[in-house]
């Protein structure tokens, strides 16, 4: 076998020399291949030439086999990069780098996304209202996803009894302001986004500022007040406000956009909740994955709006039921007489 190797790279070794195109090197190797198998086969056992060959077929049947794989697995893998349109691979051209375009290949080969889709996403600037269960998942995948610039606003640090579902922190994180801790893990994530932590609570006097800055407003708190301030905020200044709620097994989740035509938050839920109607995370407990769920279907509701694709939760609310495995999808409108949004 040590022969037929030496012989197979010294005719690799002159093709290369005579400048030979690597498909006329490759049939010659594969010519070499087919008369050593014939000889292994057809000359009778103890034969000298047989002998030097390795005596047996099954060796160069291996052989072949492994060379077959190794072919197809290229061949594979070129056909799945001559997917990628002109557009996308025109990306690099445009500041993308090879890495980056390779991170982000699952999307672009997605029809309804591809390189201009993804290329919204590198120019979307997305807010996210919150660090803690229903953020972490959301900031996770938004940052994986390759959203260029996202803020993340909380005034909150991490807790050990957040580590139940706020899987964005870790045990090490403890004591770090949520802000922070969430940068670090996004970052490692994906060294290609800019992340803007804001270590301090949403309040009236900052939210129009802040706002302006966004394209697209995630919300994920737990507090009433903070709820119908995003959401005032948000109608003002005319972006779309994914807004989603977690309550022991059971989650919520709707895209506001009145200047869309579809309803705001306070059509919605006009009024809080009566008080021990709605009980905190602390109060009535909450199922671990329940926040991954819901926090998961507000980063796919941020991508499609930033794509542009798909069908998107305006005008319904999409209610999962854990403990029954249920989903259920309600319709909402605007009020004529809601006291933020009739108005426009």
């Amino acid at each position: 076998m040590a022969l037929v190797l030496a012989l197979a790279v010294f005719l690799w070794g002159l093709g290369h020399v005579l400048k030979m195109p690597t498909s006329a090197r490759i049939l010659m190797l594969g010519l070499l291949y087919i008369a050593v198998l014939a000889a292994t086969i057809v000359l009778p056992i103890g034969h000298p030439l047989r002998e030097a060959l390795g005596g047996s077929s099954m060796e160069w049947l291996v052989v072949g086999l492994l060379a077959a794989l190794v072919w197809g697995y290229a061949k594979g893998l070129k056909r799945l990069r001559s997917y990628v349109r002109p557009e996308n691979k025109a990306q690099t051209a445009n500041g993308d780098s090879q890495t980056e375009l390779e991170r982000n290949a699952r999307h672009i080969v997605l029809r309804e996304i591809g390189g201009p889709g993804q290329k919204r996403l590198k120019e979307a600037r997305v807010l996210v209202i919150g660090a803690g269960g229903l953020g972490s998942p959301a900031l996770q995948y938004l940052a994986a996803a390759g959203v260029g610039t996202i803020g993340v606003i909380d005034d909150d640090v991490v807790e050990n009894s957040n580590l139940q579902r706020q899987v964005i922190h870790t045990d090490d994180s403890i004591g770090l302001p949520k802000v922070f801790s969430a940068e670090r893990a996004m970052t490692r994530q994906n060294p290609f986004i800019s992340v803007r932590p804001y270590n301090r609570r949403l309040t009236a006097d900052i939210a129009d500022k802040l706002f302006a800055d966004y394209d697209l407003i995630l919300d994920g708190t737990d507090d009433v007040e903070t709820r119908y301030l995003v959401n005032e905020t948000a109608v003002r200044a005319g972006i779309p406000l994914i807004s989603a709620a977690i309550s022991q097994w059971e989650g919520q989740i709707s895209v506001f956009d009145p200047s869309r035509d579809a309803p705001c938050y306070a059509c919605v839920f006009p009024n809080p909740a009566a008080d021990g109607l709605a009980p905190s995370c602390a109060e009535g407990g909450v199922l671990g994955p329940l926040p991954g769920v819901i926090g998961a279907m507000m980063a796919v509701e941020a991508i499609k709006l930033i794509a542009g694709t798909g069908e998107n939760l305006m005008g319904r609310m999409l209610i999962y039921d854990a403990l029954y495995s249920e989903t259920r999808s309600i319709g909402v409108k605007r009020r004529s007489d809601c006291r933020v949004c009739s108005n426009l």
